[in-house]
């Protein structure tokens, strides 16, 4: 796994690490001008593709790579681990200066320490203006983050799935996930390293995710009311005596297994530490407003959206559209149809793949690539009812 260490790195909160770690990967040959950064989400890694170590296949291995819409025979695709998580970059389970893990002690991260870190790794890696910068979900707020804090360091900036801040359901709905991590007997005041943990708490966290990334519609498709046999379930929730007289039911059976998995490769520190980072983020913090957010910005810029997203919207998105059309900055707003909620991104590469391969190379000219608006040049304009139904006036 390669890894580059900063001799130090200040965090948004004024505190330093020396010899700070970042761990990244790289696809494709560096001709100059051809370097695309990739931001992943949440719990990701910077194993986009391929196999990576606690993820398996990478998490756009269908997107990214030889003769997909990000092309690695023409792109030098570029992707970061970020500060505060648990895959090679320093984070909450990497050793601290005592020779034990950090906890808790470790820096409170945001997402421009993201941002910053990865313009540190570039500079290493000898890259200077990104041809584009993208990113999905969390990962979108850091492409945008792109755009406000080096407006000048990227052509083409793609926030795929993504909003320029939380809404108050998802911050709260984040804060009962922390909640429950902190409430697991085994957290120990995120000391637990030495000892068991805290995996009931990260499985409620994560199962309150996964509720959070479909959307209604893709979860009675895929479970409805049907039961499953109860040998199936996980013993990390025991069922009481009357319980048991109910039917345990494949959406929970779904939500067992995807918190086994996901407990077996992520760390509850990390949960809560990149969760606040998400929550902390404000595209016009320290501005007026989103669009003099990034009245700078010196490029072209997409924004994707999917109508069954309940978690970052297509609103959400339309109004970081709006923000860059009032710097008459070139944007498009591509809006996908969609029943598969926030995970579209990941599950529809079908969707993603055309607008984000033509945006890179013609950027919002790029024949895959609509809008929500007419233009009068040749970029085509999404006709469907739902979505002017939702713009007009």
């Amino acid at each position: 796994m390669p890894t580059t260490t900063f001799d130090e790195f200040e965090f948004e909160s004024g505190q330093t690490i020396e010899d700070f770690t970042v761990a990244y990967e790289t696809y494709g040959e560096f001709t100059g001008d051809n370097a695309v950064l990739v931001c992943h989400a949440l719990t990701g890694s910077q194993h986009v593709r391929g196999r990576g170590d606690g993820q398996g296949r990478g998490w756009w291995h269908d997107v990214v790579g030889p003769g997909k819409a990000i092309d690695t025979n023409e792109y030098y695709v570029v992707c970061a681990n970020v500060p505060g998580s648990c895959y090679g970059t320093d984070g909450p389970a990497s050793e601290g200066p005592d020779g034990e893990p950090w906890g808790t002690d470790f820096p409170p991260v945001t997402v421009g320490d993201w941002t910053r870190s990865q313009r540190r790794l570039l500079d290493d890696l000898g890259v200077g203006r990104l041809h584009a910068v993208l990113g999905g979900s969390v990962g979108g707020m850091n492409a945008l983050d792109w755009a406000r804090r080096f407006p000048d360091d990227a052509r083409r900036v793609a926030a795929i799935a993504a909003a320029p801040r939380l809404d108050a359901q998802c911050l709260g709905l984040n804060a009962v996930a922390r909640r429950a991590i902190r409430g697991d007997a085994n957290w120990n005041g995120g000391d637990y390293y030495d000892g068991e943990f805290p995996e009931q708490g990260l499985a409620l966290a994560r199962q309150l995710g996964h509720l959070m990334y479909l959307s209604k519609d893709s979860m009675e498709r895929k479970f409805g009311r049907r039961t499953a046999g109860r040998e199936a379930g996980s013993d990390a929730f025991p069922v009481d005596d009357a319980g048991a007289f109910f039917p345990y039911r494949d959406v929970e059976s779904y939500l067992d297994y995807q918190a086994e998995k996901f407990t077996d490769r992520f760390d509850a520190n990390s949960y809560l530490y990149l969760t606040r980072a998400m929550d902390d983020y404000d595209l016009a913090e320290g501005y007026d407003s989103d669009a003099s957010a990034v009245g700078a910005f010196a490029g072209e810029a997409l924004l994707v959206s999917f109508t069954g997203d309940w978690h970052f919207t297509v609103d959400q998105s339309e109004g970081v559209t709006q923000a860059f059309r009032e710097q008459e900055v070139p944007v498009s707003h591509h809006v996908v149809e969609s029943d598969h909620g926030h995970d579209a991104f990941l599950v529809e590469p079908e969707s993603v793949g055309p607008p984000v391969r033509d945006f890179l190379a013609n950027g919002v000219a790029g024949r895959a690539v609509t809008d929500t608006v007419d233009h009068d040049d040749d970029r085509r304009t999404l006709y469907a009812p739902v979505h002017n139904s939702l713009f007009s006036g």
